[in-house]
């Protein structure tokens, strides 16, 4: 096998984290608010809410509101009156059962993104319309066999989705692990933008914005501006972290310290691979441990191109600040100071990752992305918008795409026709990585957002096992998704 060249070693999810720098129209928040954010504030983590006798039980109220966002008042969406909403932190075998209250204007349900659960019903089902002034009862039941891992929840009402995220619908799931990982602190770190007007509300964004996916001028941790972290020297601490970015990718890295990378999304590799910087499209998560050197590092996200439509402006594409792409965004700054702790204790051993490079497919499919001028007056982005399919066919609710056979091994291509990445999202069944670009990863790769690049390919198989039932895939570019890249899956 060729050796991976440098982008594809990024875009198979070991060695890489983007996020592209603060375009012109990134500025909403420093041109029209009345005050800067406030920075270097010591970090801060959501409320955590942990099962008890194998149940998890609580309350969701979606609503718009005041609160806290970089250190100023704002009015914006929340779980519970915050973003992020409560972190929800389970173990295998667990039941989750949630009750969704919608206080929006508008409607919503939930999503819990990665999970390995049932579509049906009151489960990760999100065909559920929760009206204004609604509530909806949601269980989850974890199987037994649950991978660890980060995940998180977030609002899947399709045509609304990145409109509500964008504005802070989302929170973290822990899935614990059953040996624990020695670590000084284990930190969730939700990364997510937004842009802020002068009166403190998060802005409405432009047709031509959702087209290219928006990217906020205001990048956020935990909902925080370039938090501060401290930590002792030579000490092991525990990183999980979301992008939970509407369309932004994050490219990260923290130049100074040793990192290692326990898995994305939720696969873990054989053992940690020691990496520079990881590339989390929209939706990923990374496990990292990060052992602590003294001095101060910023954590970042570098500039990553992820493409553009000719003539396509916005954030996001061609209305870009490309002028020093090196610079990136700080995200956080960690501080190493003191004296040196203890040496970390050894990691407990982990079983192999499942591979189904060698067993035998029930059926081979391809998928084709695409992004072109809207043809009708029917398009999710109505007249004048562009028409984002896959296989030639934007989302329709009543249509079932693909129908796969329960228990069944499929092999997937997803085919990039478009000058721009496309992360592809399958809900419910993960998906082990075969190759981008025809390169392949040395060992399993587990994700359930892979990263299609531009005019490029990607090959996944997935075990459609344990679950029956209707779900969805659709591009992890939220507004790309809201204007029709997705399709339903069933599985009898």
């Amino acid at each position: 096998m060729q050796p991976l060249s440098r982008r594809n070693a990024l875009l198979l999810g070991g060695l890489g984290v983007a996020g592209t720098a603060v375009g012109a129209a990134g500025l909403a928040w420093t041109l029209t608010s009345r005050t800067a954010p406030v920075t270097g504030a010591a970090l801060t983590h959501p409320a955590e809410l942990r099962s008890a006798n194998g149940t998890l039980a609580l309350e969701l109220e979606a609503a718009r509101g005041r609160m806290q966002l970089a250190g100023r008042p704002a009015t914006a969406l929340g779980y519970n009156g915050g973003s992020p909403g409560p972190t929800l932190r389970l173990r295998a075998g667990d039941v989750l059962r949630v009750r969704l209250l919608n206080r929006l204007a508008e409607p919503t349900n939930l999503h819990v993104h990665g999970l390995h659960v049932s579509p049906q019903g009151n489960g990760d089902n999100v065909f559920v319309t929760v009206a204004p002034g609604a509530s909806f009862d949601y269980e989850y039941g974890l199987p037994a066999d649950h991978p660890p891992g980060v995940y998180w929840y977030h609002p899947h009402h399709h045509g609304m989705v990145a409109e509500q995220i964008f504005g802070g619908l989302f929170g973290a799931i822990v899935v614990e692990d059953a040996d624990p990982i020695p670590a000084a602190m284990d930190r969730v770190l939700m990364v997510s933008d937004t842009d802020l007007d002068a009166a403190g509300y998060v802005r409405s964004v432009s047709q031509a914005e959702r087209m290219a996916g928006r990217e906020g001028g205001l990048v956020l941790v935990n909902g925080q501006s370039n938090p501060l972290l401290s930590a002792l020297p030579g000490q092991r601490e525990r990183w999980r972290l979301v992008n939970a970015c509407v369309a932004r990718y994050l490219r990260l890295q923290l130049d100074g310290q040793s990192l290692q990378l326990l898995g994305m999304d939720s696969g873990r590799y054989p053992s940690p691979v020691p990496v520079e910087e990881v590339l989390m499209a929209p939706g990923n998560r990374a496990d990292l441990l990060v052992t602590t050197a003294a001095g101060e590092s910023v954590l970042r996200a570098a500039y990553y191109d992820r493409g553009s439509m000719p003539g396509m402006m916005g954030r996001g594409s061609a209305g870009r600040d490309t002028t020093d792409p090196s610079r990136g965004v700080p995200l956080a700054t960690l501080q190493v100071a003191g004296e040196p702790a203890a040496g970390p204790a050894g990691l407990p051993p982990r079983p192999a990752p499942a591979d189904l490079r060698q067993v035998p497919v029930a059926a081979r499919r391809q998928f084709l992305l695409a992004a072109g001028m809207n043809r009708g007056p029917m398009g999710g982005g109505g007249a004048g918008m562009m028409a984002f399919t896959i296989n030639g066919r934007e989302f329709d609710a009543a249509r079932t795409d693909t129908t796969v056979a329960a228990g069944s091994v499929e092999e997937w291509t997803v085919i990039n026709t478009s000058p721009m990445d496309h992360p592809f999202h399958l809900h419910v069944w993960p998906m082990q990585l075969v190759s981008v670009n025809g390169e392949s990863p040395g060992s399993p790769a587990w994700q359930d957002v892979v990263n299609v690049p531009a005019n490029g390919r990607v090959t996944v198989r997935t075990a459609f096992k344990d679950f029956t039932g209707k779900s969805a895939y659709h591009c992890h570019i939220l507004d790309h998704e809201d204007l029709g890249m997705m399709g339903v899956i069933a599985v009898r």
